[in-house]
């Protein structure tokens, strides 16, 4: 008998964008050649016409349960919705007849709302290993949007603990971040190991046509362009690239494309006019391949995070900048690992946010150098390959599952 393994993820392809929903779909599809009988569970959204939906991609069996909407939601109704996941999923499967017996639970994390789910299933009998990407409600107290001793912070941490109490394993994705969880949770013996982000390399070439088309029809050709695509919230500090831009208005050549959603897309279209950003173009999401598509026609990968963060995150779109051998150049809170992984790799350059000339000094020196491009393209499938691989994932999880 195989073994039988279910994945919780709250947006799951082809409708998600995000690189997480990617990364799950990429450990399903190793798990599924291993031989392992592999189910994703994920929120269908308010218009699916059953509870409960069932389809495949590449083999992979996704149940998709009828929920409410939770992204592009004011804060309340995402709260809402994503609090009730737990809730529909469970209506969705009871009245099913379907198999629910399984032997691991893979529970990703955000969002913190699946606990009661995952609780259920361990109780009937699913070993359970949480991926924990993110200390939430922890950044979001750092970033001072919620006060540390408000009834949202409450709520949010009551609903955080019965995730972590239902967890067998929980994996945070770099070594500096056990230390943040024991502080997090000082008084419990949980069990936490280090599961680095990873990505499954495509075999297939993108479609260059998308890619150049669209390049095109944004005015970008001839143009060296710096790209961010991704998130675009609180947490990932839009404005430091967009006064990373303003430095290169003087540069004739330069092109900022940005490619995202989130709570801040508006907020960084009224930056983007208001400040003449002339050298910015934004854009909203593309699917997974139209994205592979684009990264081909780019020159330099971008991103950012907070410097209020204190947790150490390894943002999910420099694998695909890693994936797609394009240099790469970040700025991130004080103390995060992701500094010394990628310069000492030599596939870029990261700096602490708030050293606005040393971005920009970094950045330019990329923009003027090709030699210095090439040398961080070269080492790029390197650093992929040996440490953000999905074979190295799929073990992790099966080793510490007992399999």
């Amino acid at each position: 008998m195989p073994i039988r393994v279910i994945l919780f993820i709250d947006d799951y392809l082809p409708s998600c964008t995000q690189i997480h929903a990617r990364m799950m779909h990429d450990l399903a599809v190793a798990l599924t050649k291993l031989g392992a009988k592999v189910v994703v569970l994920t929120a269908g959204g308010p218009n699916l016409i059953t509870t409960l939906q069932i389809d495949f991609i590449d083999n992979v069996e996704i149940w998709r349960f009828k929920s409410l909407p939770t992204r592009g939601q004011s804060h309340f109704k995402r709260l809402i919705g994503e609090t009730l996941l737990s809730f529909y999923a469970y209506r969705a499967l009871k009245s099913s007849q379907l198999d629910l017996n399984f032997n691991i639970c893979i529970n990703y994390s955000p969002t913190i709302f699946f606990g009661p789910l995952v609780k259920w299933f361990k109780k009937n009998g699913a070993f359970v290993y949480l991926i924990l990407r993110d200390f939430f409600p922890k950044w979001i107290i750092d970033e001072g949007l919620i006060s540390n001793i408000s009834f949202a912070a409450i709520y949010l941490r009551f609903f955080e603990n019965i995730n972590y109490k239902a967890s067998d394993i929980i994996a945070v994705q770099s070594p500096k971040n056990k230390s943040i969880f024991k502080k997090i949770a000082p008084k419990e013996f949980y069990k936490v190991k280090v599961l680095y982000n990873w990505l499954a390399p495509k075999k297939n070439r993108p479609n260059d046509v998308f890619g150049k088309k669209f390049i095109k029809n944004c005015k970008l050709n001839n143009k060296f362009i710096f790209f961010y695509g991704g998130n675009i919230g609180i947490s990932q500090d839009i404005d430091n690239l967009v006064r990373l831009s303003k430095k290169f208005l003087q540069e004739p050549k330069v092109r900022f494309l940005f490619i995202g959603q989130g709570d801040l897309y508006s907020n960084l279209e009224k930056k983007i006019k208001n400040g003449k950003l002339t050298n910015v173009v934004l854009m909203p999401s593309v699917d997974q391949e139209e994205y592979r598509s684009i990264l081909k026609e780019i020159d330099v990968g971008i991103f950012s995070l907070s410097a209020n963060h204190k947790s150490h995150n390894f943002p999910g779109k420099i694998l695909g900048y890693l994936e797609a051998q394009i240099p790469i150049i970040g700025s991130v809170n004080k103390g995060n690992d992701l500094i010394h992984v990628i310069n000492s790799s030599g596939t870029g350059k990261v700096m602490i946010n708030g050293n606005d000339n040393e971005f920009y000094s970094e950045a330019y020196k990329i923009f003027k150098s090709e030699s210095l491009r090439n040398k961080m393209s070269n080492n790029s499938k390197h650093l992929l390959e040996n440490m953000f691989s999905v074979d190295a994932a799929v073990n992790a999880i099966l080793v510490d599952s007992g399999f």
